[in-house]
């Protein structure tokens, strides 16, 4: 014990040399020096590694010889002069690819392991276990690794062993059924918010095991899953229902508690508009110069607009469809109430918005050429959180990580290269 205690202590104070939070003075990657072992695939896993390469992790991203990360293969569209598709773009910039067979490589996985500060692995809960990559097996190899499972429902209960994707935890945990017309069926969200809600709790944990290692020099498990974020992602419907016994509905883009709070046609399209304060339903009403609304009795306060709610919103429906986006986002224009087109992703990224805060990256891809990223939404005043390197094609650096942190030597990648074992 006192071995392993030594270890820690010294695994710690070379830790703490290498990310120093407290030297902020130029802007610094804050995570530069922190490894992460990667062994995740599609998305939430991906997309929770890819945020910690933007903040400096060196992120090697390990894949299975010759297939690699599924997504790489959703497509089309593909990238030119590649087989990956470009959806494993959205989430895979800033690492570095490595193929190792996982059954006969597990020796050269566990050698990383101890040059590694994290681990997150997104397989079925016990898959790992028979290749001595679970955290039992390599907390052994390294007691102060962070390994961070992302599972579709966790570690325990009746779900546990099932394999989890984005739709399946949020027809389950409830999403889907609060998500369409009010009168219609069920309806899928556009992207994979389950997914990447899990992606951005599992990076947050990873944070705070950081930090609690510096101060302790200990590693932990995590365990985060789509089940249990999705039902922490119902917020309000969720404590509705648990505190008031309330079962939800399907509201389209309208607002169960805000009146008018939706979307509505106009004559090129579709407006968004949120009134949450009376004064701010009475600006909108003057603006668009139906001020006999705001003065009706039955729309004076919100509660007397969600009590008329159909009335006033054929009223206002009406208005709406008498002129464009652009014409109302021009009377709107220095509106005090929220308000916005219903854009296609191409005025997404023509919108004048978008290209001033310079979101999209341009980034080289060693097969494909140059090739566009959406960066990081956030940033920091003191340190570097931004778009490195594109993507890699499968297995890029193998050969790079082998001899770099493991010292390997090129005849010995070449012999493991042979009986397949790298790629």
């Amino acid at each position: 014990m006192r071995e392993i205690a030594k270890k820690i202590a010294s695994n710690a104070r070379n830790f703490c040399s290498k990310v120093d939070f407290s030297t902020c003075e130029a802007k610094i990657h804050p995570l530069k020096g922190v490894r992460v072992l990667d062994l995740t695939r599609i998305i939430a896993g991906p997309f929770c590694t890819m945020i910690l390469g933007d903040l400096g992790a060196d992120v090697i991203k390990v894949e299975k010889p010759g297939v690699g990360d599924e997504s790489r293969k959703w497509g089309p569209p593909f990238l030119p002069n590649s087989t990956d598709s470009v959806y494993f773009l959205a989430s895979n910039r800033n690492k570095r690819s490595i193929c190792v067979d996982m059954k006969r490589g597990k020796e050269i996985l566990h050698e990383l392991v101890r040059h590694s500060d994290v681990l997150v692995e997104n397989y079925v809960p016990g898959k790992l276990k028979k290749f001595h990559l679970d955290y039992e097996s390599l907390r052994k190899i390294n007691p102060s690794l962070i390994y961070c499972s992302i599972t579709g429902y966790g570690d325990e209960g009746p779900y546990a062993s099932r394999p989890g994707y984005d739709v399946i935890a949020a027809s389950v945990g409830g999403l889907l059924d609060i998500t369409g017309p009010e009168d219609g069926a069920p309806c899928k969200v556009g992207v994979a918010m389950t997914d990447l809600a899990t992606g951005l709790y599992a990076h947050g944990a990873i944070l705070a095991a950081i930090l609690h290692r510096n101060a302790t020099g200990m590693g932990q498990k995590i365990d985060a899953n789509l089940l249990s974020t999705q039902v922490a992602s119902l917020i309000n419907v969720g404590s509705n229902f648990l505190n008031a016994g309330k079962e939800a509905r399907r509201w389209g883009t309208a607002h169960e508690s805000i009146v008018p709070y939706e979307a509505f046609k106009t004559s090129s399209g579709y407006l968004t508009v949120g009134t949450g304060s009376d004064s701010q339903f009475k600006s909108l009403c003057k603006l668009m110069k139906v001020e006999n609304l705001a003065a009706d009795e039955k729309y004076l306060t919100n509660k007397d607009r969600v009590a008329n709610r159909k009335s006033l919103i054929e009223a206002l429906s009406k208005k709406f469809s008498e002129k464009s986006n652009k014409e109302w986002m021009e009377i709107f224009h220095d509106a005090p109430f929220p308000v916005g087109p219903i854009n296609s992703v191409k005025e997404v990224f023509e919108d004048e918005h978008v290209k001033a805060i310079n979101l999209v990256k341009n980034v080289k891809h060693s097969k494909a050429g140059n090739v566009k990223v959406v960066g990081p939404p956030v940033k920091y005043s003191n340190i570097r959180n931004d778009v490195r390197t594109a993507p890699p094609a499968l297995g890029e650096h193998t050969e790079e990580v082998l001899t770099e942190i493991l010292g390997y030597k090129k005849d010995k990648i070449e012999e493991l290269k042979t009986q397949g074992i790298v790629q």
